[in-house]
């Protein structure tokens, strides 16, 4: 059975794991009603709109 001939450094051993660990860029779009910037897939906070129906009433809506 193999055996490994030297313990792993810390510095080795954390370095390998970080390397899976990436930060990725939030997906962010422009909403179709009010054209502010909001990220993909979630209700815009800006209108209250989310696949051209309002879901949510904003109080200072533009619309």
């Amino acid at each position: 059975m193999a055996v490994p001939k030297r313990k792993t450094s810390k510095a080795r051993r954390d370095s390998r794991r970080s390397a899976n660990w990436k930060l990725s860029i939030p997906g962010i779009v422009e909403c179709p009603q009010c054209h502010s910037r909001k990220l993909a897939h979630r209700v815009c906070k800006n209108c209250g709109y989310y696949g051209g129906k309002q879901v949510i009433t904003v109080e200072n809506a533009e619309n």
